[in-house]
């Protein structure tokens, strides 16, 4: 069979790894987000290193309320719209914890509540602040974790680092402890999880996340690694944000594929993206998006991947869904196309797995 036709049968190579079909109910697991109305998000994100000596927590508030600062002021520039979420990178108010990460950890309540209250609601944004969390001082407890603040400065809950790092002799990050929960924020353009770090190595996350319909992940963290991060975004259909300390800050999309990135000696990166989308396989109909455009003009927009046979799709036209534009020129969306097809497999007997 011609290596097109079979790629187009199969709903592209991309859908067989990201969609999680149950043979018994026959539906397709990923969610899709396209019938509903366009949701622009404009997301900040840096990277910045943090080892060294650290110049004292008034001096490093200061710098991470810069750091926002500039998000803010290059969404306005680049968008002429305000920052909706800026995240920040692992542990950037503590730095490194080294063989004790509870001498480093810092509460929330005090100076940290208050600069980042004051910087959410300058903004009027979300902020993922990740650092040593002070859990107790008596009971000699902190934690690796990430603050969400709400765009009224309100504190809306905090992941802590499920996937501790262990060192050889067997010390979890300079004695932290781990979490136990996964979060998913409900806020206003949708819903946000957060991981952190070695959190990428390990399924659980982000299986947890994407059943609990984590739309967009946070990942503050001191690997600039790409090629994991953009498999989970297209495994789980969601987007991914890094936050790093070196080599690059990256935004990934549902499609695997990296929508914006900076390397240095850039430092911030802002980015708008579209929570309602479809993602497509390769279609004679679709002419690498083509189709869409000279029907639609500009109240579609896409990045169309030919080296992927596949594309990712979003209206920016609030009478009218990308899902309604998709069905318009008759092309079904990768979970659509394979759905169709395994259900043809099982009738005639193909194994799928």
């Amino acid at each position: 069979m011609d290596r097109r036709k079979f790629l187009t049968a199969m709903g592209g190579v991309a859908a067989l790894e990201v969609a999680s079909f149950s043979a018994a109910s026959g539906e397709v697991k990923v969610r899709s987000t396209s019938s509903g109305p366009p949701r622009k998000v404009i997301v900040g994100t840096a990277m910045q290193a943090f080892w060294g000596d650290h110049p004292g927590l008034q001096k490093r508030l200061e710098q991470l309320a810069g750091i926002v600062d500039q998000m803010a002021e290059q969404a306005e520039k680049k968008y002429r719209q305000g920052l909706d979420l800026a995240v920040l990178p692992e542990t950037a108010i503590t730095g490194e914890a080294g063989e004790n990460a509870l001498t480093c950890s810092v509460p929330f309540d005090g100076p940290v509540r208050q600069v980042f209250t004051q910087k959410a609601r300058q903004h009027n944004c979300y902020i993922v602040v990740p650092t040593y969390l002070l859990e107790s001082k008596d009971r000699k407890l902190c934690s690796n974790a990430a603050l969400l603040i709400g765009r009224k400065g309100e504190a809306l809950g905090t992941y802590r680092k499920m996937h501790l790092v262990v060192s050889d002799r067997g010390i979890m990050e300079g004695g932290s402890t781990p979490g136990t929960e996964l979060p998913v924020f409900d806020c206003d353009f949708g819903k946000l999880g957060i991981q952190i770090c070695y959190d990428m190595e390990f399924d659980y996350g982000w299986a947890e996340l994407a059943r609990k319909g984590a739309e967009l992940i946070a990942w503050p963290t001191q690997s600039p690694q790409t090629a994991h991060p953009a498999f989970r975004a297209m495994q789980r259909r969601c987007y991914i944000v890094s936050s790093t300390w070196r080599h690059n800050a990256s935004i990934f999309e549902p499609t695997g594929k990296i929508a914006a990135q900076i390397t240095p000696p850039e430092g911030t990166l802002v980015h708008q993206l579209d929570l309602s989308y479809a993602v497509l396989p390769w279609s004679s109909k679709l002419h690498k998006g083509e189709a869409l455009g000279k029907i639609y003009g500009d109240r579609v927009g896409f990045h169309y991947y030919e080296d992927e046979d596949c594309g990712i799709f979003w209206s920016n036209d609030p009478k009218v869904t990308v899902g309604e534009m998709v069905r318009s020129i008759g092309v079904l969306e990768n979970e659509e196309e394979l759905a169709r097809v395994l259900e043809f497999y099982r009738r005639v007997g193909v194994p799928t797995s």
